[in-house]
């Protein structure tokens, strides 16, 4: 069955951070993402979670600074110790609300960058952090994010880059974030990468090409897609994170199938 999580960061984006969570229970999620919960703290995060039955589906480890255009930091040499302590956060943070999937984002890697030095770091960061987090059952995703359109020089674009990574690191609890819209754009063909890649996949995330909007915006059947990632057997939640056209509940007309 297919199980949505709202998308906390660019649904309800009318609402404070933590109103969001009711807004999305209204809407008949129940399941919540966010890029970043940290503006708020663990114990009213998880609050805001609980008195409204919602499942915390993922978040990221702190990506630095978001307002600025940072993306993260796991792979940049210079910021280990910084991505150590961002480990710590997460977990408290994914203790508090229960939350068993944690996005590690490897970050912007400078055009004059030693790309072998910044592998060998996120390879290692990551392993470390997945040891960490191991003992309370949580799952690191990576995420190859498309850098045509949104994130130019972000570390990694496609999904094999990205499995080479996850050989390294050599950690069961390390599996791959499908994200539809960057890899439609990256990749395409993205029912049968779904098919080949399921084992390996730990989360997926949805929105139309092009714009990143709500399913229905674009070129992308993503009612037919999203039957198909059931039929396969896909049992993880499947993240709404999309920008939408024109006011959230108005554009949640093809999720009505899928809410309670």
């Amino acid at each position: 069955m297919t199980r949505l999580a709202a998308n906390l960061t660019m649904l309800f984006t009318d609402l404070p951070f933590l109103d969001r969570f009711a807004a999305a229970a209204d809407a008949g999620f129940t399941a919540v993402e966010c890029v970043s919960p940290y503006s708020e703290s663990a114990e009213a995060v998880s609050e805001a979670a609980r008195q409204h039955g919602l499942t915390v589906a993922l978040f990221n480890l702190p990506p630095g600074d978001w307002a600025a255009g940072e993306r993260g930091f796991a792979a940049d040499p210079a910021r280990v110790e910084e991505f150590r302590t961002s480990i710590a956060t997460a977990l408290e943070y994914a203790r508090a609300t229960g939350c068993r999937t944690l996005h590690v984002m490897a970050g912007k890697m400078p055009h004059d960058a030693d790309r072998a030095a910044w592998t060998g770091t996120l390879v290692d960061n990551v392993r470390t952090a997945a040891d960490m987090v191991s003992g309370d059952g949580i799952t690191l995703v990576l995420e190859p994010i498309n850098t045509r359109i949104d994130i130019p020089t972000y570390f990694y674009d496609t999904t094999s880059a990205v499995l080479d990574v996850m050989d390294k690191v050599g950690r069961d609890n390390v599996k791959l974030l499908y994200d539809v819209y960057h890899m439609q754009i990256m990749e395409g063909d993205v029912a049968r990468a779904i098919e080949r890649l399921l084992p390996r996949i730990g989360h997926i995330q949805i929105a139309d090409n092009p714009g990143r909007h709500e399913p229905g915006t674009g070129e992308l059947n993503l009612p037919w897609l999203l039957e198909r990632i059931d039929t396969l057997g896909y049992e993880g939640w499947i993240g709404c994170e999309y920008a939408p056209a024109a006011g959230t509940i108005a554009g949640l007309g093809w999720a009505n199938r899928y809410l309670v």
